[in-house]
């Protein structure tokens, strides 16, 4: 690995897999499959290959959501997808996304099998097709869908950003880490003016766009990301604390954390999701309880 301070970029870069830190098995220049695996497929229309990560998080909240409105054509099976493992890049998931990232949905419900991938797209995919949670009026739909695309824009500056560096790079370097942490703060400022006088994203009413900010902003703000509350000093943000806790307390938002997670507390880790029973029978804790 090159001393970061004496570093100077080559005329061509070529890829040194060692320098990947934590990701260096998964993270490469390439797409495409590394391996040939075929996808399972549940009993519901909706197949869902995720993570529990933030972004995987806001589809399992939508889908759950949908499910607590009454839409019981939102029945779903969420397969567990194991990034750290590289089932990312099996050949049956790339088919669902070429990006190889985690969330990818599948609707067999359609007359010829619908693959949506981007989590944007699948909030967007899913609203529009249960009709709930995007605003009809032309305005009020225009700010839902401004505030969802500013998610999409804002959050890689939190993730490949500020929390490779602050958490996962093999060198911790201040530059990158004070850049990125001022631009975290920047936005959690943004956030905290817009909801200064609103309950939720888009005002009264509880849209996609909280959907998607709430699992990247809430988890920092209430220290479940990076483990960095204290050093972006997130308690000062008031509105957000107090949008992030509204949030947080949806029954409908509890469930959707749980899906397609297996790390922290047993009983909020629910590996696979087929039923809605499963909620109450196969969290981990029933499951090694069982043995």
């Amino acid at each position: 690995m090159t001393d970061s301070s004496n570093y100077i970029p080559p005329k061509v870069w070529k890829w040194q897999s060692e320098n990947g830190g934590e990701f260096s098995k998964t993270n490469r220049p390439i797409a495409g499959p590394t391996h040939e695996k075929r996808l399972p497929v549940g009993k519901h229309p909706l197949q869902l290959y995720s993570m529990a990560t933030p972004n995987g998080v806001k589809v399992t909240i939508m889908l759950e959501e949908l499910l607590a409105l009454g839409r019981q054509g939102a029945e779903y099976d969420a397969h567990l997808i194991r990034i750290g493992d590289g089932d990312q890049f099996g050949s049956g998931f790339v088919d669902i996304n070429p990006n190889s990232k985690i969330p990818a949905l599948m609707d067999h419900g359609t007359p010829t099998p619908t693959r949506v991938f981007e989590s944007g797209a699948i909030l967007l995919y899913l609203a529009e097709k249960f009709g709930a949670f995007l605003p009809t009026e032309h305005a009020a739909r225009t700010e839902c869908l401004s505030w969802l695309f500013w998610q999409m824009g804002s959050a890689p500056y939190l993730g490949g950003g500020f929390g490779h560096f602050y958490v996962y790079a093999p060198t911790k370097i201040e530059y990158c880490i004070d850049r990125f942490a001022m631009e975290v703060k920047r936005q959690l400022d943004v956030l905290d003016r817009h909801l200064a006088d609103k309950q939720y994203m888009c005002g009264d009413d509880y849209t996609i766009a909280d959907i998607a900010i709430w699992p990247w902003y809430g988890a920092l703000m209430r220290n479940k990301l990076y483990d960095a509350a204290e050093f972006l000093d997130t308690a000062s943000y008031k509105n957000v604390s107090k949008w992030t806790e509204l949030v947080g307390a949806r029954a409908a938002v509890k469930r959707g954390r749980m899906v397609n997670r297996f790390q922290g507390p047993e009983d909020e880790q629910l590996h696979e999701r087929h039923d809605a029973s499963d909620f109450e029978t196969r969290t981990q804790d029933k499951l090694e309880a069982a043995e």
